[in-house]
């Protein structure tokens, strides 16, 4: 098709009324990300607490199997390039959301199933050494998580493409964080279901039969209501409503991103690079506590795997409240900076109570902890993302939120190989289970205070002066 051709069908379209959003429609999209928020219970919750304490898989080993899901991040790029050229199904988001759901909810039934193989190599050995079974098991769970991971990033790429396609500017800041609030919804409803159904396991040393039967029967109810929800959620709305058909000559650029450039965006101009650092170290000091929280809770208070699976929720109610609060009451009084370090220091001061709740054992203590950790992380996080909106610039708006993108899977997935490491090395020095754990959300306290000194030198004035003419050279490809 012909340059003119393409500019007079584009006019055409322009010059046609185009459907706009409804606030109804906008949940209805936003249960996608609900069911991603459910899974990820499952994945980080229940499926990490059954490897560490269930099937005496070293924490390590674990948070590196799961984490494999995250690392595959860059892959999302050549999704999005994939769904911007050639349409699926029809269309060119929704064919690509349909078949991502379909195989990431098969293929966390099946990792389930090699995760068991693994426990039994385990049980075979009399523990934990590294054996040609042991070898041969981790290898495959850890492909099969990868596959996991570029299976949910070719969903949820597309799916945050169609929200672009289907939002103006008037209305794309409520659209996301409708969707956004809407994930803690589901990490508060996978955590609530996922004790229900484990209820089989609330009976002291249940059998491996139990165990079996009941986490098999979860991890099969679950994915499918979660591809249940995907399909939902986007039903004919793409068709309805998406602005890409006119739009999409425009956006080009966006597309052409690799990790590499991402890193040089990162870097080139000296906030961008100070805010980027400040966001890698609060996400990754944020997130460290998600390989060891369920297990936490297992060892040194005494929580059944639905129980412990349960704590999720409690950080997710405090963190759905603050995720709807801040942005009317707390960053206009305090303005974004500070009610970004008001919510990390709060972060750093609950890691310290859930210490001391460990050395208590007072359950009820460390339950109201985790709601107050929610309510900073919420804080902290709305905080975070509202400055930065005012660390990015608006001819490449796109090209920063691909970076933050990658820079918080990479965050995230450190943090889940770090956590299970340090927890490793406080079993090592430590025989009493709270200073091993504790070890963890101490490290996290201290990173929490490092990110809020990276803060301080975050000056917005100065990058408006100079990043855009830095990301621009970049782009031209003169800072090679």
């Amino acid at each position: 098709m012909a340059t003119g051709d393409i500019s007079k069908h584009q006019l055409e379209s322009a010059s046609q009324p185009m459907a706009k959003i409804k606030l109804l429609t906008m949940f209805r999209l936003g249960l996608f990300q609900m069911g991603l928020g459910i899974l990820a219970v499952l994945t980080l919750g229940v499926l990490n607490r059954v490897m560490i304490a269930e099937l005496a898989i070293p924490a390590t080993v674990t948070g590196a199997t799961l984490a494999i899901s995250q690392f595959v991040a860059p892959a999302r790029i050549w999704f999005g390039q994939m769904s911007d050229a050639k349409p699926l199904l029809g269309h060119h988001r929704t064919g690509y959301i349909w078949i991502g759901a379909g195989l990431f909810t098969f293929i966390l039934s099946a990792a389930l199933q090699i995760i068991w193989k693994l426990g039994n190599a385990v049980q075979a050995a009399g523990g934990w050494s590294w054996t040609e079974q042991t070898y041969g098991w981790t290898a495959l769970a850890a492909l099969i998580f990868a596959l996991y991971g570029l299976a949910v990033s070719a969903s949820s790429t597309t799916f945050m493409a169609l929200l672009v396609d289907v939002s103006d500017e008037d209305n794309r800041g409520q659209l996301i964080g409708i969707v956004w609030t809407m994930m803690t919804v589901g990490i508060v409803i996978g955590g609530i279901t996922s004790k229900i159904l484990l209820r089989p396991l609330e009976s002291p040393n249940p059998s491996i039969e139990t165990l079996n039967a009941s986490i098999n029967g979860l991890f099969v109810i679950v994915p499918l209501i979660v591809l249940g929800l995907a399909l939902l959620a986007t039903f004919g709305v793409e068709k309805k409503y998406s602005r890409y058909t006119y739009r999409s000559a425009l956006v080009n650029r966006e597309d052409k991103i690799t990790l590499g450039t991402a890193l040089k965006i990162l870097t080139a101009s000296r906030q961008t690079g100070i805010f980027f650092t400040f966001m890698l170290v609060m996400t990754t000091s944020l997130f460290l506590q998600e390989a060891v929280l369920e297990p936490y809770g297992g060892q040194v208070f005494g929580l059944s795997v639905g129980q412990s699976s349960q704590l999720n929720s409690f950080w997710g109610i405090g963190m759905l409240l603050s995720l709807s609060a801040t942005g009317f009451f707390i960053i206009p009084r305090l303005g974004k900076r500070r009610t970004t370090g008001l919510g990390c220091l709060a972060c750093a001061v609950c890691f310290i109570l859930i210490i001391l709740a460990g050395f208590s054992a007072n359950v009820k203590l460390f339950q109201a902890t985790l709601v107050l950790f929610g309510l900073s992380a919420g804080i902290g996080t709305t905080g975070a993302l509202s400055l930065m909106l005012d660390l990015t610039a608006a001819e490449t708006a796109g090209t920063f939120v691909g970076a933050w993108g990658l820079a918080q899977a990479i965050a995230r997935g450190s943090a889940v190989v770090i956590g299970g490491g340090i927890l490793d090395v406080g079993k090592a020095l430590f025989t009493v289970p709270v200073l091993s754990y504790g070890l963890v959300f101490a490290t996290q306290a201290v990173g929490m205070v490092a990110a809020v000194w990276f803060l301080g030198r975050v000056n917005v004035k100065e990058f408006r002066d100079n990043a855009k003419d830095a990301i621009a050279t970049i782009m031209e490809g003169d800072l090679d």
